[in-house]
This record gives C-alpha cells, structure tokens and sequence, in this order.
C-alpha cells in the first residue's frame, strides 16, 4: 500500500471513530432527557432498564432491517456463532449496562464518566496480553495518561470529584462495567473476523436489548408518556447505538484493539459539550478546550506509527 493510501485509510480511520464518540457523547444528555419526558425517576431502576433495553433492542433491529434492505443474508448462522453473538450481547449489552446504571445509582455522574474512562486502559493492557501484534509501547503509555488527564480536567469544578470515599457499589460496579466494556470488544472482534461485523452486531444489541427488558419488567419498572417528542427522543438513541456501536464493530474489525480504543477518551469530552448546549449550560470553559486539547494529544501518540 503507498504512503498516500495509508493517509487516507488512517484519515477516514479517525473521522469514523470521531462520528462513534460523537454519537455516544450525545447520549449523556438525550438518556437525562430521556428519564425527565418518561417520568422514570432517579431510584427507578427498573424503569432504567427497560428505557435502555428498548432503545438497544430498537437498534439492533435498525442494524438486522438495514442488512436485509442490502440484501444480506442474515439467517446464515450456525448454532456455534448464535451462541457467540447471544453470549456478546448478554456481556457487552446486558452486564456491562446493569452494573452501569447500578454503579450510578451510588456515585456521582462526575465520578462515574472519570472512572468509565478506565476502559480505555483495561481495552490496550488486555490487547498487550492477547495480540503479539497490539503490544504497549512508550507511546501508548504516555498517549493514555495524556487523554486520561484530559477527562479529568472536563470533569473538574465539581466537588463530587473530591468528596467522598470509595464505594464498590458506586465507583466498584463503573469499573465492572468498563472492564465488561474492553473485554466485549476483544469478543466482538474475535468473533467478527469470520463474519460480517454489521450482523453480529445489530444480533447482540437486540438480544442485549432483550434481556434488558425483561429484567426491566420484572423489576417492576414502567415506561410512560409516549408522545411524539419521546418517540422522537427513543428512536434517536435506538439509531446513533445502531450506528456507533456497527460502525464501531468494523474499526475493531479491521485495526488493532489498543489503536482504536484511545479515542473512547472523547466520550466524555463530547459527553460534556453537547450536555452544555442541549441543557443550556455554560460551554465557555477554557477546561473544556484544555480537555479536548490534551484527549487529541493522547490519541495522536497513541494512534502515531512508524512509517
């Protein structure tokens, strides 16, 4: 491959993995929306996970819909492969987001978003163990620390930061959750290698989604108020996960774990920005910009090769 082929392969590398982060940053203010227009209050978590499992269900359907309209045959597994993809979306989906949204019954959304970073770290050490060709190196390392420091610095200002003692049920279960996060992704690039990415994953987010709803039944939880603009509000969280989480899929796919996810770091950076103009926040932080600043300087050592 000539030098120009890797610069744009690298080019539209980037602006994929920036368009996931995107989709998922936007996701902290839509899922606040969400439970103010769905009357689901703080300590319903059932009706947490109902919302959740609707709106992962909802997109792994969006995923499996857009295959078949591209005339892919998505009926095409064996009993081995729809184990694996079952056991994916019960990980990464239903796991990963039951001690999630447990873990923030018990902390603070500051600490959780500084602690859900750690994923980032758990995703390249696990990598470095699996892959020969994904080791950590001086770069990774010091690119890590950097965008790490960055979320730090977008969350700093509130005291929740400072306050307080650690809690296994709060900060423990985010770690869980980031932990479950990294080693779904290596799964999901395991058992993509032979399979078409978009498949596996609008499978896992449905079944995921599944599950979420019937353990949202069971805890009695209920979701209300269907209107136009809470529809509006569910079908669009349903599709920037289709979206981000396919998208996502292919880039793991195709490039190396430890590469791909130091960008996850602009999550929270995104996260912070877009809660600022959709709850009409003060965006003019100079923090924010340091953040962002620090977060592409991290990736930028992480992502940089040899030529």
């Amino acid at each position: 491959m000539d030098n120009s082929k890797v610069y744009t392969n690298r080019i539209n590398i980037i602006i994929i993995a920036i368009i996931c982060t995107f989709l998922w940053g936007s996701a902290f203010p839509a899922v606040k929306v969400g439970y103010e227009i769905f009357n689901i209050a703080p300590n319903d978590i059932g009706g947490k996970l109902l919302f959740a499992g609707y709106r992962f269900f909802l997109a792994g359907i969006f995923v499996l819909i857009l295959q078949i309209a591209t005339k892919q045959n998505i009926f095409k597994l064996t009993f081995k492969e729809i184990g694996e993809i079952s056991l994916l979306g019960f990980g990464q989906t239903t796991i990963q987001y039951i001690f999630f949204y447990l873990g923030m019954t018990y902390t603070t959304g500051v600490r959780g978003s500084i602690i859900n970073g750690t994923s980032t770290f758990f995703s390249i050490i696990l990598a470095h163990a699996i892959y020969k060709n994904d080791k950590l190196n001086f770069n990774k390392v010091i690119g890590c620390i950097v965008g790490f420091l960055g979320v730090i610095i977008v969350n700093l200002g509130d005291t929740s930061v400072l306050q307080g003692g650690f809690s296994f049920k709060g900060e423990g279960f985010i770690m869980i959750a980031a932990l479950i996060l990294s080693i779904g992704s290596l799964y999901s690039k395991k058992i993509s290698q032979n399979k078409d990415a978009y498949t596996v994953t609008g499978y896992q987010l449905a079944i995921g989604g599944l599950i979420l709803i019937i353990i949202g039944y069971t805890l009695g939880g209920k979701l209300t108020n269907f209107t136009f603009k809470s529809t509006a509000l569910l079908v669009y969280m349903a599709l920037l996960s289709a979206i981000a989480f396919a998208l996502w899929a292919q880039l793991l796919k195709y490039n190396k774990v430890g590469v791909i996810s130091v960008f996850n770091f602009l999550i929270p950076v995104f996260g912070t920005i877009l809660s600022a103009i959709i709850l009409k926040e003060n965006i003019f932080d100079i923090k924010i910009l340091i953040a962002l600043l620090l977060v592409c300087a991290g990736i930028y050592l992480v992502y940089k090769r040899k030529e």
